[in-house]
């Protein structure tokens, strides 16, 4: 049921979406052309490849507490690192673009909610090796394994910067103290759930500068995903999003006037 709720969603996507002619805001033109469509071959991509190799020759198992919205694959909690990197992980191509979007916008101060096995963390890292990035994971062994993996010197991930930690989402944004410089980028890739994706939406709304920039991972996961991504777009301090899809990015940029894109990319 909820593969073909997807495959409609993707075609209705498919049907709304553009690339950057149907582009008329500079800021949103230059984002699609210098970054969402860059296609340069980043030496980083060979450093993404090689953590991606390394968890994909990963068959050791671990015992996954998930706290979010379940898996479609997995039916046991009892995991093999290599198939959680295979189906549950951020994609080689997903992986790259979050990169060049850390990258274009060097972003100091990072936040990502859901550190997985770390391939979306090493993206980040690599985008701006000076950022502070803080991960969290609500499973202790997955983070443990992603700790390990980036502490790695092979993979050469600028991880003197990140701190892993391991919480219950809700709980650790409900109750952090917001730091002297609020987070620039926001990679929420947690819980696919309407009410937690609006829980995080609501705590973390406080901390948004101008130049804020909000990745909401999966937001067509579901039709409950798709009205909470409704919900994001309509709330009055959001100015431009846009949908490729597999994510949606929310901007909170006062001097432009409110619209939303879908870029397909």
């Amino acid at each position: 049921m909820k593969f073909a709720t997807t495959i409609i969603s993707y075609l209705k996507f498919l049907w709304h979406s553009s690339n950057q002619h149907g582009v008329h805001s500079p800021f949103v033109f230059n984002l699609v052309t210098k970054c969402l469509y860059d296609r340069k071959n980043y030496p980083e991509y060979k450093q993404l490849k090689s953590y991606r190799k390394s968890l994909l020759a990963n068959h050791h198992t671990i015992e996954v507490t998930d706290f979010g919205a379940g898996s479609r694959v997995f039916t046991s909690n009892t995991r093999a690192i290599s198939k959680i990197a295979k189906t549950a992980g951020i994609s080689a191509k997903r992986a790259e673009l979050l990169f060049r979007i850390t990258s274009y916008f060097q972003p100091t101060t990072i936040l990502e909610i859901g550190t997985s096995l770390g391939l979306a963390t090493s993206a980040l890292a690599l985008g701006n090796p000076k950022a502070k990035i803080t991960t969290l994971e609500g499973c202790p062994n997955t983070l443990a394994t992603a700790k390990k993996i980036a502490e790695n010197s092979n993979f050469k991930i600028p991880n003197s910067n990140i701190t892993f930690v391991n919480t219950e989402f809700y709980s650790y944004l409900k109750n952090f103290q917001l730091p002297t410089s609020n987070f620039q980028l926001i990679y929420f890739d947690g819980n696919h759930t309407k009410q937690a994706t609006l829980d995080y939406f609501d705590l973390l709304l406080p901390t948004v500068t101008n130049d804020t920039v909000w990745i909401f991972d999966d937001i067509h996961w579901s039709t409950d995903m798709e009205a909470a991504w409704e919900s994001i777009k309509n709330h009055p301090k959001v100015t431009v999003t846009i949908d490729t899809f597999q994510w949606g990015l929310v901007f909170f940029r006062t001097e432009q006037e409110k619209e939303h894109f879908t870029i397909r990319c």
